[in-house]
């Protein structure tokens, strides 16, 4: 995941894929007007629903600053959880000029796919010292942390072979196992006994076999048990892909993620991925792995082959961002600490933080999509700016606020956070 997931609305392109004209025997003019499409009117009237019940969109706010651990809003500073800037590193004045640097060198875009003639050396220095960050041979830098998934999976895999995957998920993760036509097998989440299981019933039946992972799980916030699944991997000859969107900078003493630790070696995952848009303060992602991989993706994989290459500036900015995270671990220190607090007074005040694993994704389950809006509301008048997530991005029964800890957060708002989301939570239900 880059990463905005799929938090409101009818899935449109699902509703097109499914139509049967056998079983649908409607007119087709209401498939050749978006005005009239089934899928686009359910939408419709989803939001119907939210303004019939005197509720305001929660969804596209505007933020008229640089978010650290606040954010401006109508004029107006509000406590931020809704930002994925973990360790405040973007709109640090070092990251900043970096970006101008390259935009000055540069310009602001390469105007080509990269191995056309977009390659600048910014680029090339990202990706080595990213490889070196993960002790990984080499690594790969695209536009799109969601188009990595997506394009990775997809060009890797193909019929004749099989894609486990948690149910958990990211979209872009089973998006890219949907273009590959692989076959596609969700297991329980974090289960790896349940997926040693279906390994047994199915792996035999096909070529490649993928394993797909979260370091850490971008609606939840819990840690994925990676050794058990190197395991498996090892003992059913399959591939293993971690996707640490949410856990490069967040996990291990200084930042490295999983690999960190868990005292990993790069060349116990065959394929990991990370985005560029949360701990290193640009957009984007990679993947990092053998040489033979990534020589292989720069050649061939059509998120990269047939689209422009990462911008001078986004470049540039991660690598001051990956530099500088390296040389202040006293951030990553302090997130923890903060993520931490969160999670214990939360469960203190009876909150339902469900799996969290104290890393710095925290989810209060409200259990109603309706209530969650109204408390994003509520919280915001408060002056704290927090997202709901709901159905279908997640069951009805676990609609959410999802908070997201960062570094520049201070013991003080974490607690009068917890306190009033606690206080407006008891208010709605006593309302209700």
């Amino acid at each position: 995941m880059d990463d905005n997931d799929h938090i409101w609305g009818a899935d449109f392109a699902n509703s097109a894929r499914d139509f049967d004209p056998a079983r649908e025997p409607s007119p087709q003019d209401k498939y050749c007007d978006f005005e009239r499409d089934p899928a686009i009117g359910a939408f419709r009237d989803q939001h119907r629903l939210v303004q019939a019940s005197g509720l305001d969109n929660p969804f596209f706010r505007v933020n008229q600053a640089t978010m650290h651990g606040t954010a401006l809003i109508d004029g107006r500073e509000h406590v931020n959880f809704a930002s994925y800037n973990y360790l405040g590193l973007c709109g640090e004045n070092g990251i900043g000029e970096a970006a101008k640097t390259a935009i000055d060198l540069y310009g602001t875009s390469v105007s080509a796919s990269r191995i056309v003639s977009g390659e600048r050396p910014i680029q090339g220095e990202l990706e080595q010292e990213l490889a070196q960050f993960l002790d990984a041979e080499e690594a790969v830098a695209l536009v799109s942390g969601y188009l990595t998934n997506v394009t990775t999976i997809g060009h890797l895999f193909g019929p004749g072979d099989v894609i486990f995957y948690d149910r958990l998920a990211h979209n872009s993760a089973i998006q890219g196992a949907i273009l590959s036509r692989a076959r596609r097998i969700a297991f329980p989440h974090n289960d790896g006994a349940a997926l040693e299981q279906l390994l047994q019933k199915y792996r035999g039946q096909y070529r490649r076999a993928l394993i797909f992972i979260e370091g850490v799980y971008s609606m939840d916030g819990d840690i994925a048990d990676v050794p058990r699944f190197i395991a498996l991997r090892d003992r059913y000859k399959t591939f293993l892909m971690v996707d640490e969107a949410h856990s490069l900078g967040v996990l291990g003493a200084h930042g490295g993620g999983v690999r960190e630790h868990f005292g990993l070696s790069g060349s116990d995952i065959d394929i990991w991925m990370g985005t560029l848009s949360k701990t290193l303060a640009s957009c984007g992602g990679y993947i990092a792995g053998r040489r033979s991989l990534i020589e292989y993706l720069r050649y061939t994989v059509p998120g990269f082959l047939y689209s422009v290459g990462i911008s001078p500036s986004g470049a540039a900015a991660a690598l001051a961002a990956l530099r500088q995270m390296q040389a202040e671990p006293e951030r990553i220190r302090t997130l923890r600490a903060r993520a931490a607090l969160f999670l214990k007074l939360a469960r203190e005040n009876g909150l339902n933080t469900g799996n969290s694993g104290g890393t710095a994704v925290v989810p209060v389950i409200v259990g109603d999509s309706l209530l969650s809006i109204a408390l994003s509301n509520a919280l915001l008048v408060r002056g704290i700016n927090v997202q709901p997530i709901l159905a279908p991005a997640v069951s009805e029964e676990t609609a959410r606020l999802r908070f997201f800890i960062t570094s520049m957060h201070s013991e003080a708002q974490i607690r009068e956070c917890v306190s009033t989301v606690a206080e407006e939570m008891r208010r709605l239900k006593e309302a209700a």
